[in-house]
């Protein structure tokens, strides 16, 4: 018996066009399920998009901000100790006790450092110090007074690479010039360090002495000149150079100005041992006034050439006059230039209307 095949009439649609999709109450056109995926992924897509602008935005704008900060040495990291180095810039080591390390040691026990130290980095864990190295000692002997280690890290401003030699020591001798304690004589050995320094291809002390004390008057660069020779003749023989004030160390300049042995004269008085900073001001003092050289310079014979040479002592220092034919000579360590003209006059007619 042959089987029937059941036949079943379906009706295609006479084109391509997809069928509409079907309404449902009150929500128009419902999507199908892989239309809606697609959608939704679109927008996922574009909102990560915009995510990602946006912090790529913010990290150019917080990069930007970092390198500027970093210039101005505004960027503070907690850095190791052991980690900071001070051989980059020649500095003043003063042979005195700092008595005001001990007040800072105390403040920072008290508040912490206010104030941090500047370096810069110069290799993988290791920074040169630019500024602060009292504020350097002071956590070095915390740490080993205490052994709190609180105080094994330091807070330091990091500076940009590349800074030049130059600019780093103006920004170490103005951290110190800020100082009201600081000495001339401390001034003096900054300038001799720069000098003496072969890095800065610098071998002039005036040169140095324009350079690092740039935002000095004439008259203080003056100063710090004088101071210089004066360390430069006794830097072996004295132990307090930073107690002497600037009066007597410009007297002290004068006084040596004559030779080797008016300071080995000073050196025969100041003798060996230790002493204090107010003894070895009295023994200055006393060369000063001449006690030296009336009591242990030989006499001096008369100048064939006809030359007086004197000293005297003024409010402004020790004046050293030398007189010769046709010629006067007066020499003291301030910047004439600098005075009007007319009191400058004055001053020439009332010295020789007191020589006639």
């Amino acid at each position: 018996m042959t089987k029937k095949r059941r036949m079943f009439d379906i009706d295609l649609p006479e084109d391509d066009t997809p069928a509409p999709e079907v309404k449902s109450s009150g929500e128009g056109l419902r999507r199908g399920p892989m239309a809606t995926a697609i959608g939704e992924n679109a927008e996922s897509l574009r909102q990560r998009q915009a995510a990602e602008s946006a912090i790529r935005a913010e990290n150019d704008a917080l990069a930007h901000e970092f390198v500027r900060l970093k210039k101005l040495g505004l960027v503070v990291d907690m850095i190791p100790l052991e980690q900071v180095h001070a051989g980059k810039l020649i500095r003043d080591r003063s042979r005195r006790l700092d008595d005001d390390l001990f007040e800072l040691k105390a403040s920072i026990r008290a508040v912490g450092l206010s104030n941090p130290i500047r370096v810069e980095q110069v290799g993988e864990g290791r920074y040169e110090l630019v500024q602060g190295w009292r504020r350097l000692s002071a956590y070095r002997e915390l740490l080993a007074e205490t052994g709190d280690e609180a105080y094994a890290r330091i807070p330091a401003g990091l500076m940009a690479k590349g800074e030049t030699l130059d600019s780093l020591y103006r920004r170490m001798v103005d951290e110190n010039m800020v100082r009201k304690d600081i000495s001339f004589a401390e001034m003096a050995q900054l300038a001799l360090a720069y000098a003496d320094d072969e890095a800065t291809g610098c071998r002039d002390l005036d040169e140095a002495v324009n350079l690092l004390f740039a935002s000095a008057n004439p008259q203080k660069r003056s100063y710090v000149r004088r101071f210089a020779f004066l360390m430069t003749a006794l830097e072996t023989v004295l132990a307090h150079p930073e107690a002497i004030p600037r009066a007597l160390g410009l007297s002290l300049a004068s006084r040596i100005d004559d030779g080797p042995e008016a300071v080995a004269a000073l050196v025969r008085m100041l003798g060996p041992g230790v002493r204090t900073a107010e003894e070895e001001l009295t023994i200055l003092r006393r060369f000063v006034d001449g006690e030296a050289t009336a009591r242990s310079a030989p006499p001096k014979a008369a100048d064939p050439r006809g030359k007086t040479v004197l000293r005297m002592p003024t409010a402004a220092g020790v004046v050293k006059c030398t007189a010769a034919a046709g010629k006067v000579e007066l020499r003291l360590d301030r910047d004439f230039s600098t005075l009007d003209r007319r009191r400058l006059e004055e001053a020439v007619k009332a010295f020789f209307a007191a020589l006639d």
